[in-house]
């Protein structure tokens, strides 16, 4: 997982945006029309006018089964983004094996992705616990708050130095068709981006 903090990549990101002369803009569309989005965005980069198709058919799992995490990764491999270079995976191996995600449009921001029988789970590292100035106020803000990150939640988990850190998860049904479990990524890493800026100044060593 990534040892540098979710404010380093924001700041990766927006930088290389904004030398290329992008504005950011805020818009809330149906899930189904993430991938139609992603494609006007791109267009517009390339100085084309988009063509916004009418979504008529959705990429499904049959109808009596859900991903597993050898079949996810293989599906994300084909996806768009993926494709696009917005998205790197690669497996990780272990007794319980994840999906590594490299957010590339999030400045490299990195998530893991683990399905476990009907359900998968899209997490990202935030900050060690430790690195909080104030524990309790910092928990009970997140908990008046955390309804701004639609999608999201915080929890605390034990990161691979041993040290607890916040992190920001996210979950779907294991039987979710593909263009759902890329919109809940790219959800999630925004959110984190965001969670990020907005609670940064709560931490003890401010960037």
């Amino acid at each position: 997982m990534a040892t540098k903090k979710p404010a380093y990549y924001q700041s990766k990101y927006r930088e290389r945006l904004r030398e290329k002369g992008y504005v950011k803009r805020e818009i809330w569309i149906p899930p189904d029309y993430t991938k139609v989005l992603k494609d006007c965005e791109a267009a517009i980069r390339a100085g084309v006018m988009p063509i916004i198709p009418r979504i008529g058919t959705e990429r499904k799992m049959s109808q009596d089964e859900n991903w597993t995490t050898e079949s996810l990764l293989a599906a994300l491999r084909q996806s768009e983004p993926v494709i696009a270079g917005d998205i790197a995976v690669e497996l990780v191996e272990g007794a319980d094996p994840g999906i590594l995600l490299i957010m590339k449009e999030f400045g490299d921001l990195q998530l893991l992705m683990s399905v476990s029988g009907s359900q998968i789970i899209v997490d990202t590292q935030l900050w060690a616990v430790e690195e909080v100035g104030d524990s309790a106020a910092f928990n009970e803000m997140i908990l008046k708050t955390h309804k701004l990150f639609p999608l999201s939640t915080f929890g605390i988990a034990v990161g691979p130095d041993g040290r607890d850190y916040y992190e920001m998860f996210g979950s779907l049904s294991a039987g979710s068709i593909l263009d759902s479990v890329i919109f809940e990524i790219e959800t999630l890493a925004d959110n984190a981006l965001q969670a990020a800026e907005a609670y940064q100044s709560d931490l003890k060593n401010v960037a």
